[in-house]
């Protein structure tokens, strides 16, 4: 059973920056996929960024340039750095994990932007 605690999230003003830290326990691999989705009420989840084991990153378009994913094996942490906040990345970020057919979610963080 893997475990996934998500930390980092709160309200910001547009143009402003958060970091939200993603750490997973349990029985892990070295082989899988870390990242990010979000999801707003009435919406489906949408995924922002992801990460694989050897560093290959994907970003959705709305936040490339803007949000940087990283990952810190030796700690099976997952990062990810948000800058240029806009009101409309304000959402609950779910932090994700797959490894092979598996996969994990975290209990969700919330970022607001606004003014």
């Amino acid at each position: 059973q893997v475990q996934l605690v998500e930390s980092g999230g709160g309200l910001v003003q547009p143009g402003g920056s958060l970091r939200l830290s993603c750490a997973a326990s349990g029985s892990i691999f070295s082989i899988y996929v870390m990242g990010w989705y979000r999801q707003v009420p009435g919406k489906q989840r949408e995924l922002v960024a992801s990460v694989t084991s050897v560093g290959g990153t994907n970003y959705a378009d709305s936040v490339k340039g803007r949000f940087t994913i990283s990952r810190d094996n030796a700690k099976s942490t997952v990062y990810l750095q948000m800058n240029s906040l806009k009101p409309e990345d304000t959402a609950v970020y779910y932090c994700h994990l797959r490894e092979g057919l598996m996969n994990y979610w975290g209990q969700g963080t919330q970022v607001t932007v606004s003014s």
